[in-house]
């Protein structure tokens, strides 16, 4: 991988990261395109990282306030029921791990398999036109003023398990599943920033355990370096330009662009 290359697809990841378009998908295609070979799912695991730590950036306080607050309802102990009715905080902690419960059993049960699909440029073409035609829906959503509850929270994180497919947007279905339940377009953009954290986490951990036991040959360490420091840096001017419009919940704006690349490829690019 060049140094042009890990820049192009670094940057590539920081911007589409928060907008529901799909930044594996669009990575997946632009390292066909480019000729990128590998690392493939280890790049792609890095940058994500660097759009992690562009999260916390943002987020901080609340991030802060949520791990605080959990690990004080923990020691409490007994206080745990209490503090799920009274503080917003350590239940937003609880929501998050209940709603991090699908992607982690479909990570742990399908690994191998999920890896596979990111080499199929033509599957990620496919489930681009998916996630416009699921972003396309929600023009026709309507909020009841919900409030994200554990019900909820497992629907949210079972269409985030979903998204482990190359070509499905997380932020897209994640959002898209928080309106349709009925809940406030802010607060299931905010839900889903949130619960992307331990996702995104928990695979930089497994590909750095992967990488410590079995160490590729030649891996190209200041590209994959650049790359994250690019999406971290992308990524972060990315959430403070484009959240205020993610959170008008007009969703079905980006329908049309994850149709037009997807239906692109197919017919251009095949």
């Amino acid at each position: 991988m060049s140094i042009l290359n890990a820049i192009i697809l670094g940057l590539l990841q920081g911007l589409t990261e928060f907008l529901p378009v799909s930044s594996s998908g669009h990575l997946v295609l632009f390292k066909d395109l480019l000729g990128v070979d590998d690392p493939a799912v280890f790049f792609i695991v890095s940058v994500h990282f660097g759009t992690l730590l562009a999260v916390l950036t943002v987020f901080w306080r609340l991030v802060v306030n949520t791990v605080v607050s959990f690990f004080k309802g923990i020691v409490a102990g007994r206080e745990v029921p209490v503090r799920l009715n009274s503080d917003r905080y350590f239940k937003l902690a609880v929501l998050i791990i209940v709603g991090s419960l699908p992607a982690g059993l479909l990570g742990v049960l399908f690994n191998n398999w999920i890896e596979s699909t990111f080499a199929s440029s033509t599957l990620t073409a496919l489930m681009l036109l998916v996630t416009g035609l699921i972003l396309w829906s929600t023009r026709y959503v309507k909020s009841s003023g919900r409030q994200v509850g554990y019900k909820i929270s497992l629907m949210i994180g079972t269409a985030q398990a979903l998204a482990m497919l190359p070509g499905i947007s997380r932020s897209g279905i994640t959002i898209s599943t928080g309106l349709y339940s009925g809940i406030k377009a802010d607060r299931a953009v905010e839900f889903s920033f949130l619960l992307a954290l331990p996702a995104i986490l928990g695979a930089t951990l497994l590909k750095a355990y992967e990488l410590l036991v079995a160490p590729p040959q030649n891996l190209p360490l200041f590209p994959i370096i650049l790359g994250t420091a690019v999406a971290y840096i992308s990524g972060y001017l990315a959430i403070k330009w484009l959240l205020g419009i993610v959170r008008r919940g007009r969703l079905d704006w980006f329908s049309y662009y994850c149709w037009t690349v997807g239906l692109i490829y197919l017919i251009v690019c095949r």
